[in-house]
């Protein structure tokens, strides 16, 4: 049944949190410069909000925070902000980076992220540019060392060398995709005091937030052995890794569409085992949707690491097996429980 909770103690802080600042800093004007260097301190930051005619706000472990100008009040941020800010991001070349700029974010070197809001234009009905950008959120890398470091022995078989297939569910910003970056990189890079053997990987990084992709290359530690398919969708990314680079595992993040739980069932059938997240707060709430209930019934899934931020990022409220799974949602009486 599901293990008890504990929290993931996180150790070793990288040089994408330490240096956050000459990594991010720069793509700032001065003003903001001045403002976040001398309020902003310490590795915890993960985001920094820009918005239009609207306050600029930080956001860290601890919540949300208003940076004071000079101590005479907040910051607003101007349009001529967001617009230097764009134009040092995109290398005063928006057409350069047009195809990231209409998913919606941007990656930056050091494996930061950065999200934009504003108005879009549509070309038969789908996206097709992101104009009068409105609104930044740049979200800081946070790359830690060990996070997998308690889940791995659950994971991972060592008297058979296998890898059980996991499903990582938690709300946003609760830690999953650090957890499943730090598996990914234990798992690709093997353990020669323990004998345990490095394996090919394979990572779909739709969103470029598991590797932290700059230019293709990934700015995170995600193995060696690794190999990232940045900016592709995920069932396509997962076919396309077991048809060319025979992984033994294959790793990405935030299921949820029909077509990547028909992925996840190929991958499975190639033989490789399967490493993913999915938002949700509890197994209960994913059960509700039809998708990804069907991941839990067809018992595709062996375990399930439920995450919260109860005792900050990476807590682990629950580790349950695909059989429990099944048990809740029969008991539950819910119809495609199978």
């Amino acid at each position: 049944m599901a293990a008890r909770p504990h929290s993931i103690v996180y150790e070793v802080r990288t040089l994408a949190e330490i240096y956050w600042k000459k990594q991010i800093l720069p793509y700032l004007p001065s003003a903001l410069r001045a403002v976040l260097d001398e309020q902003c301190c310490g590795g915890g930051l993960e985001e920094i909000r820009l918005r239009v005619g609207q306050p600029l706000f930080v956001h860290n472990g601890e919540g949300e925070v208003l940076p004071c100008l000079g101590g005479c009040g907040p910051y607003y941020v101007t349009s001529l902000d967001i617009q230097s800010v764009l134009l040092r991001m995109t290398e005063h070349s928006l057409y350069a980076r047009d195809e990231e700029l209409r998913r919606g974010y941007l990656s930056l070197p050091g494996g930061h992220r950065v999200g934009f809001a504003g108005r879009t234009v549509l070309e038969n009905g789908a996206v097709k540019l992101l104009r009068d950008i409105s609104g930044i959120n740049i979200r800081v890398a946070h790359e830690i060392k060990g996070a997998g470091q308690k889940i791995l022995p659950r994971i991972y078989c060592a008297a058979e060398k296998t890898v059980r297939h996991t499903l990582i569910v938690s709300p946003p910003q609760a830690g999953k995709t650090t957890l499943l970056r730090d598996l990914a990189r234990m798992l690709s890079s093997g353990d020669s005091a323990t004998g345990r053997p490095g394996l090919k990987v394979g990572i779909v990084d739709e969103r470029s937030e598991i590797a932290g992709c700059y230019a293709g290359v990934p700015q995170l530690d995600v193995g060696m052995r690794s190999d990232v398919l940045d900016g592709c969708p995920k069932a396509e990314g997962m076919m396309m890794l077991v048809r060319s680079m025979s992984p033994q595992v294959v790793v990405t993040d935030e299921l949820g569409r029909p077509e990547d739980i028909r992925a996840v069932e190929e991958v499975i059938s190639s033989g490789a085992a399967v490493l993913a997240t999915a938002h949700g707060r509890t197994v209960e709430e994913l059960l509700k949707r039809p998708s990804l209930a069907g991941l839990f019934t067809r018992n595709l899934f062996e375990l399930v690491v439920v995450l919260s931020r109860r005792k900050g990022p990476g807590t682990v409220e629950a580790v349950y097996r695909g059989e429990d799974i099944i048990k809740i949602a029969k008991d539950r009486g819910w119809a495609h429980a199978g």
